[in-house]
């Protein structure tokens, strides 16, 4: 479970995140959509430690992420794919995030199976598309097994049947018990996959409702809801559409 509770984070005089409460629950997917400059990134970046809060409080599973023991298996994390070091392969990669928690080879090569990497597992990850970055960013998330899921962007780059494998692979994850926070500006896939949907605009909470609830009220898709919520961020209009991020 991932607890938010009356975080705000600035920057000097700018406000990324502004008392902003949520939870994302074990056993459901829970969608966190806003534009551009909304304070996504940010709050998942203090939710793993990345950023400190100015004040409020973020916990995983009851926890300060600064206080788990093992993090790997407590939460995965992908919030950048293009993190990884260029020059390592794929597997070399996995297996030195592996080795910082005793967890064996075994778990690699399920992983690389897992996010369909076998065939570029031996592969330098500087020469990856977008999408196989987003496998690799994926498998390094999945790799201590963990029962809660960040994912910033899972579908980014990914063809038509990475999109679906990705939409399966949440579900199946929640479906097991797990707690999954995914940011996206899909909000086309994010109604097919998620059971929950956290909006926010400048920083501050919009919503906070089962998908079926937001999008049921007035009629309409997600993406009517969401410039509903969002029609007095002027600025921002237009920065999330059906397809994708502009």
């Amino acid at each position: 479970m991932i607890e938010v509770e009356a975080l705000t984070k600035r920057y000097g005089s700018t406000t990324a995140v502004d008392g902003l409460t949520f939870t994302a629950r074990p056993g459901t997917v829970t969608g966190f959509l806003g534009p551009n400059g909304a304070g996504k990134s940010t709050t998942m970046r203090v939710v793993v430690g990345l950023e400190r809060p100015t004040s409020g409080t973020t916990r995983v599973d009851g926890h300060r992420y600064a206080d788990l023991v093992a993090p790997l298996h407590a939460v995965g994390v992908m919030l950048d794919a293009r993190s990884v070091h260029p020059g390592r392969t794929a597997y070399k990669h996995l297996l030195a995030l592996a080795q910082t928690h005793g967890i064996g080879r075994s778990r690699v090569r399920d992983v690389i199976a897992m996010t369909g990497l076998e065939t570029v597992a031996k592969r330098r990850a500087g020469t990856f598309s977008l999408g196989m970055g987003q496998r690799l960013g994926i498998a390094g998330a999945l790799l201590g097994d963990p029962e809660t899921l960040i994912l910033d962007e899972p579908v980014n780059g990914l063809d038509p049947d990475g999109v679906l494998w990705v939409r399966r692979l949440v579900r199946d994850l929640a479906a097991e018990g797990r707690t999954v926070l995914l940011s996206s500006h899909l909000m086309h896939e994010l109604a097919l996959c998620a059971d929950r949907v956290v909006v926010i605009g400048r920083g501050r909470l919009l919503a906070d409702a089962p998908v079926a609830d937001l999008v049921g009220s007035e009629g309409g898709s997600l993406e009517d809801a969401y410039l509903r919520l969002t029609a007095d961020s002027v600025e921002y209009r237009g920065t999330v559409t059906p397809g994708g991020a502009r």
